[in-house]
């Protein structure tokens, strides 16, 4: 458990230079906190980064524990950060002897690091008992437990709002699918276009594509409140770009690909070109008819009725539509959509189920 400590008096990062030790000094520095860098390296690249910094020796000289305790009293310090399990551990028994009021403010950084690991495994073992689902499509073999519990680790690294429930529900359709693209309205960062598009390689479904503007013009929700609203100027539409480019890219076989248009745009350009482009992935050509689509784009009333009127069209027989956040605390917009699609195709419904905020449908 994090350890309080004091926002005026420093705290010792050690050793300084490691990622996570960067990325902690990021976060002192955003919520006001004094900061104090050290390592045992003679010239310390990361030197620069800190607002002040000691040298210490290695701790395996004789003379570290001093060299700490005498820094510690210079400086007033008050907790001490280290990503560095070795470290760690020795710092866990030295600080007792030589500053029993300074305590380690992260717990064991293995521990730390592995938590993600453990809650995907977790997650991944009980997704057999989940979700048991009706649907006119005979299922596909399960993935291996491992499989999925890859999927869980990697999508919970991507930003964005979507949660285990809906992964899991996603990854039960994915076994009930047709084969046909897959199209996802709205990317964002990338995280639920990373479980799409695992999940049709893994059940081979076919290829994805994301279609989203990435301008904050776009993002205008008119929600009744003003909240989604006021948080747009918040966002950087083109490090939201490359932050999805780096999430797939990995992932992409000449499978994934984008376009960087309004959602009724796009779907003008899936009608009659097979082919896109994009300077990250190449060249991806799709089928033309959709297995899965994914619409998560402005939740305004109308926006989300557009997006499922300019795509239903090119839905292949038993393919599947997700409209997220059909529970949504900041509006209807999703949910009056998600009801007449139930109500004008209720004669063509296999299956229709929520899970998590999502409505998910199958049509014939």
């Amino acid at each position: 458990m994090n350890q309080p400590f004091s926002m005026g008096k420093p705290i010792l990062i050690f050793p300084a230079g490691m990622p996570r030790s960067l990325e902690y000094l990021e976060q002192c520095q955003r919520n006001g906190q004094a900061v104090i860098g050290s390592s045992s390296l003679a010239y310390d690249v990361a030197k620069s980064r800190y607002p002040s910094w000691e040298y210490l020796p290695y701790i395996t000289d004789p003379g570290f524990n001093s060299a700490l305790a005498e820094l510690i009293a210079q400086h007033g310090i008050t907790g001490i950060y280290t990503p560095n399990p070795v470290a760690w551990s020795y710092l866990n028994k030295v600080l007792k002897i030589v500053a029993p009021h300074v305590p380690l403010i992260n717990p064991w950084p293995v521990q730390e690091e592995l938590s993600g690991y453990r809650a995907a495994i977790k997650r991944s073992q009980q997704q057999a008992h989940t979700l048991a689902l009706a649907s006119a499509t005979p299922p596909k073999q399960a993935v291996s437990a491992m499989e999925l519990a890859s999927l869980f680790r990697h999508a919970n690294i991507i930003p964005g709002m979507c949660d285990d429930e809906k992964i899991s529900a996603l990854c039960e359709i994915a076994r009930h699918s047709v084969k046909g693209d897959v199209v996802e309205i709205g990317s964002a960062y990338g995280k639920s276009a990373f479980v799409l598009a695992r999940l049709a390689q893994l059940y081979g479904i076919g290829k994805l594509l994301c279609v989203d503007p990435w301008k904050s013009e776009y993002l205008v929700q008119n929600d009744a409140a003003g909240l989604v609203d006021d948080s747009i100027q918040y966002f950087d539409l083109d490090e939201t770009l490359r932050v999805f480019e780096m999430s797939l890219l990995p992932y992409s076989k000449g499978d994934i690909n984008y376009l960087r248009l309004p959602s009724t745009e796009a779907a003008q350009h899936y009608a009659v070109r097979r082919e896109v482009v994009t300077p990250t992935f190449g060249s991806t050509t799709y089928c033309g008819k959709i297995a899965l689509l994914h619409i998560d784009g402005n939740h305004s009333y109308e926006a989300a009725r557009d997006d499922v009127q300019s795509w239903i069209g090119h839905l292949a027989s038993g393919g599947w539509i997700i409209i997220d956040d059909y529970v949504w605390p900041y509006g209807d917009g999703p949910q009056r959509v998600g009801d007449e699609l139930l109500s004008s195709h209720h004669d063509r419904i296999n299956s229709a189920f929520v899970m998590g905020t999502a409505l998910f449908v199958q049509l014939d």
